[in-house]
């Protein structure tokens, strides 16, 4: 067992040309299977975040649930999910943002963020920030405050704490 960081870019499977040509998609299944270095992400993510006096836990469809709602449960917080557009039933909130890969939209239901309340936004991968970012545009629509965002893996050459600026930006593994 190494460092959690080199353990974890070692458990991630890279698979070149998805969604399509000059991606190099990283495919956190391989690092969630691992039940033990699951549960290492788990503990550095809580211990990150467990004074931060937080109110809810945002997790990005669709990976970033898999992360945020056990970080949330761990951290005794609500969780909301940021979902794709045209996926949630009740009233919502709605932004569209580019990717690297095309254009995109992320929803919240109205009623999921209260004024005031102190959120951390979760996924499994920072890249371009522009998700992350479009979900910190959703939670302060709402009247809540983005105290930060927590990721388990992130793609440095691509810029995405750029979008994130003044916000605290935590990732577990970093790529070049």
């Amino acid at each position: 067992m190494g460092s959690l960081e080199a353990d974890v870019r070692k458990s991630i499977r890279t698979i070149p040309d998805y969604p399509k040509k000059g991606i190099p998609f990283k495919d956190l299944t391989t690092l969630w299977r691992n039940g033990k270095l699951n549960r290492r992400v788990a503990d550095a993510l809580e211990k990150k975040w467990k004074g931060a006096k937080l109110d809810k836990v945002v997790g990005i469809e669709a990976r970033g649930f898999i992360v945020g709602a056990p970080l949330a449960d761990r951290l005794g917080l609500g969780f909301v999910p940021a979902r794709k557009v045209g996926k949630l039933p009740a009233k919502k909130v709605s932004v569209n943002y580019e990717l690297e890969y095309g254009r995109q939209g992320l929803e919240m239901h109205s009623d999921s963020i209260s004024k005031g309340d102190r959120v951390l936004v979760v996924d499994d991968l920072l890249a371009t920030g522009g998700t992350s970012k479009a979900a910190a545009t959703l939670v302060e629509r709402l009247g809540g405050k983005v105290v930060g965002f927590a990721f388990v893996t992130e793609l440095k050459s691509l810029n995405g704490r750029r979008k994130l600026a003044g916000y605290d930006v935590y990732s577990l593994a970093k790529y070049d």
